[in-house]
């Protein structure tokens, strides 16, 4: 589609309240990384609003001056009305006010028709924004976040998990939906009183059952596939969103994986073996990427996705080393794999973007950081250096044998070479082998001689 034909993205204003105890730059990391996930669901960001306050607690989120100012970019009143939605009577104070001309919009800046809240938000304050500012659609971080995984999810895990963690989002905002009116939050759904909120509640948690009991057969079969893999070295990618892990994987196993410049373009787990192939083989699988204030229930609900990582023997924390914030978003990524159990699993700190980082601040990493890879994925070089780093690892657990398998035992003959022959000769009693392997390939081999 041509530039001439291509239809206006929508217009957003983003919000945000710097709190007690948060510096003015990660203030802006914040706002900035809010700015990008617009971007990524096809927003154009015209503007922002930001007010320090000790707390998020206020019915409007912002004091009465900047939820005018807001409101100057909706074309809104910057007033919330009194009563429930749709109530047309004001009190005096209402009525003084509203004889007051509404905020203008900024000279010369276009309206925006959405507003994007940096916080987890109530869905009253949600509610009290939107009609304080009119907008067409009012969303917290949370619901642009669904949002991205729900346009994004191309596998049937992925769209049954987003579409939990969805429904879990939008239930607690139909409480709030007035005679009539349309539910925010992305689902579209309507109310008409009490018993109609009462009725699309118990819809949507029967439908969550449904995908629940979906998602659980198709585990049982992802298990089983896992399970086949499962003396399989294996190495799990994992990192902020938009780190460079998808770059990495496609360099280190030849794979044709998605590679984009946006976040969260990563929401299916892809395994791929490490190329050119090794004895034994590795297996590298890409996840989706972190990110701060993660929705929890997205967090649960792609537990079975992030077992990539739990199962994984080696987890490559891949770092952004040109974004100013990456030590942040390095504790992020630690504190969700935390949460997932996967901890304890061995893991090399891989430094990406290097290209992008100026020479002293080049060195200034590797005093801070002297056991991490600093690399970048384009550098066929660097790549190398990972996939070594990887290999020495792996090489570093495993054991040497010797094995003498008879001639007629084909199936040990077969499992053997697939892992790292380092030589074989052909005796009176059978091949005498001796291999390279993980303790657990070698006792597997081992029994199946007896």
């Amino acid at each position: 589609m041509s530039a001439l034909t291509e239809a206006p993205r929508p217009k957003a204003v983003l919000v945000g309240v710097q709190l007690s105890g948060v510096s003015d730059a990660d203030q802006r990391s914040s706002l900035k990384e809010l700015k990008r996930l617009c971007e990524t669901l096809g927003f154009e960001v015209v503007g922002e609003v930001t007010q320090k306050r000790q707390g998020l607690g206020a019915a409007t989120l912002l004091g009465k001056g900047k939820l005018g100012e807001l409101a100057a970019w909706t074309g809104g009143s910057g007033i919330v009305p009194k009563g429930p939605p749709g109530k047309k009577k004001a009190t005096e104070d209402e009525e003084e006010e509203d004889e007051t001309e509404p905020p203008q919009a900024p000279t010369g800046e276009p309206r925006a028709t959405v507003v994007v809240i940096d916080h987890e938000l109530s869905p009253r304050q949600l509610r009290n924004i939107e009609r304080a500012t009119s907008a067409a659609e009012v969303l917290d971080r949370t619901g642009v976040i669904i949002e991205i995984f729900h346009r994004h999810a191309s596998s049937r895990p992925a769209r049954l998990q987003v579409e939990i963690a969805r429904l879990t989002y939008v239930a607690p905002r139909l409480r709030e939906t007035g005679g009539g009116e349309r539910a925010r939050g992305g689902i579209g759904m309507r109310g008409a009183g009490e018993s109609a909120v009462e009725l699309d509640r118990r819809k949507i948690r029967d439908r969550i059952s449904e995908l629940k009991a979906e998602l659980a057969a198709i585990d049982d079969e992802s298990k089983t596939r896992r399970a086949r893999r499962q003396e399989a070295l294996r190495v799990a990618l994992v990192g902020y969103t938009n780190a460079g892990k998808s770059s990495l994987m496609r360099a280190l196993t030849g794979s044709h994986v998605l590679v984009a410049d946006k976040l969260f373009a990563t929401l299916d787990t892809t395994v791929r073996a490490l190329w050119p192939e090794t004895r034994p083989r590795i297996l590298v699988s890409d996840t989706v990427g972190f990110i701060k204030k993660l929705p929890h229930d997205l967090v649960a609900s792609f537990r079975s996705t992030l077992d990539e990582a739990l199962e994984a023997s080696l987890l490559l924390q891949i770092v952004d080393a040109a974004d100013p914030a990456f030590r942040a978003q390095m504790q992020v990524t630690r504190e969700v794999l935390n949460e997932i159990g996967a901890g304890d699993v061995p893991w090399l700190l891989v430094l990406n973007k290097i290209d992008k980082v100026a020479q002293p601040d080049r060195e200034a990493l590797v005093k801070e950081f002297p056991a991490a890879l600093l690399v970048s994925a384009k550098d066929p070089a660097d790549v190398g250096r990972v996939r070594e780093a990887i290999i020495g690892t792996f090489e570093a657990d495993m054991t040497d044998a010797e094995l003498v398998v008879p001639y007629d035992a084909g199936s040990a003959i077969g499992e053997i070479h697939k892992v790292h022959v380092i030589s074989e000769s052909y005796e009176g009693d059978g091949v005498h082998y001796r291999v390279r392997a993980p303790k657990a390939a070698i006792d597997r081999i081992r029994a199946m001689l007896r």
